[in-house]
C-alpha cells in the first residue's frame, strides 16, 4: 500500500511539473503575441483563459498534495 501512495504522490508531483511548465510557456507566449500588433485579439484572450485554467489545476493539485492537518 505504500509503494502505491508514493506512486501515486510521484505522478501527481510529475503532472505538477507539466502543468506549471505549460503554464510559464502561455505566459511568455501571451507577453510576445501582446506585443505584435498583428494579432488576432480574440486568440490572446483564449490562451489568458487557458492560462487561467491552468493556474486552477495547478492550485487544485497542490492542495491535494498538502497533507490534512486535522488527522
Amino acid at each position: 500500500m505504500n509503494d502505491k501512495v508514493e506512486t501515486d504522490t510521484f505522478k501527481q508531483l510529475e503532472r505538477l511539473r507539466e502543468l506549471r511548465v505549460s503554464h510559464r510557456d502561455l505566459d511568455y507566449l501571451i507577453d510576445r503575441l501582446q506585443h505584435d500588433p498583428m494579432v488576432d485579439q480574440l486568440r490572446i484572450r483564449r490562451l489568458k483563459k487557458r492560462k487561467l485554467l491552468l493556474k486552477d489545476m495547478i492550485s487544485t493539485l497542490e492542495s491535494e498534495l498538502i497533507p490534512d492537518l486535522d488527522a
